[in-house]
């Protein structure tokens, strides 16, 4: 599969385009030297790079992936915050929730390729996304409390809408690592292939998932996401918005053909 076009947002975060799969984005963490450990500069360019895509109509789905072969990602650069005054922290802080939110908010579909050491932030930047594709060597956890903090990039919160809350505390409180296996069972990840073959089979699901219309997949995502938490009936008026938002569009009247005439649809994305 040959990268048809790159784009490079500060040293740390790549976005690449792939032969026959021109709807699909792999946004790839580039930090190997520090196994994707996410710094400052790192933070502001995941902000920035889903920024950009999530102002790019012609991307359906996005794949998070990462450029280390061990690791997914550590998480925070505790060597940074090491060195960080009580105001730098401070400061630092909105940088680094605008790189965990801009994951979290891309308008998309977005799926994680994961292998080796998914912690703390790093499980957090997987936790934001739609669906977790790990491989046999990967090891995910959410370790903060450990080090006197507590899961700051979304943790507490996505954690418990997976597992349920009882689980979820329990995770939290121990501190403790889980392997591929246990984190399938647990709910921590969605699919689990063998070593090797997460962005692989990540990349295979985002086309999967682009094959169908942009504006059902954007509105479907609203749906799901809005829907969370609300009692049923202000959930399925929430679904009632997304189907009213999709219902005249372009796309609509496009599916509906092609059903009929037996054909692949050619989405206007409108």
């Amino acid at each position: 599969m040959g990268v048809t076009s790159e784009q490079r947002f500060g040293e740390f975060v790549v976005v690449r385009r792939h032969e026959g799969q021109e709807h699909v984005a792999e946004l790839v963490l580039d930090r190997p030297k520090a196994m994707n450990a996410v710094s400052t500069a790192m933070a502001v360019s995941v902000a920035e790079a889903c920024a950009a895509l999530g102002a790019d109509q012609g991307v359906r789905a996005t794949v998070l992936t990462s450029s280390h072969e061990r690791a997914f990602c550590v998480g925070a650069d505790l060597k940074e915050r090491n060195s960080f005054t009580d105001a730098e922290l401070v400061r630092q802080r909105p940088t680094a929730r605008a790189a965990y939110t801009g994951v979290l908010e891309l308008p998309m579909p977005v799926v994680a390729a994961v292998h080796g050491y998914a912690l703390g932030g790093g499980f957090e930047l997987a936790l934001a996304c739609d669906v977790i594709v790990a491989d046999r060597t990967a090891v995910v956890g959410l370790p903060e409390v450990s080090v006197g903090v507590v899961p700051g990039g979304g943790g507490t919160q996505l954690l418990p809408r997976r597992v349920g809350a009882a689980r979820a505390a329990e995770l939290v409180f121990s501190a403790r690592r889980v392997e591929a296996a246990e984190a399938r069972d647990l709910g921590l990840v969605d699919e689990l292939v063998e070593a090797g073959r997460d962005r692989e089979e990540a990349l295979a699901l985002g086309a999967r998932i682009a094959a169908n219309s942009p504006v059902g997949l954007r509105a479907a995502k609203r749906a799901l996401r809005l829907g969370q938490g609300l009692d049923l009936r202000a959930g399925l008026e929430v679904e009632d918005a997304a189907w009213r938002s999709v219902a005249f569009s372009g796309d609509r009247a496009e599916g509906v053909a092609a059903f009929n005439e037996k054909r692949k649809p050619n989405w206007p994305g409108e």
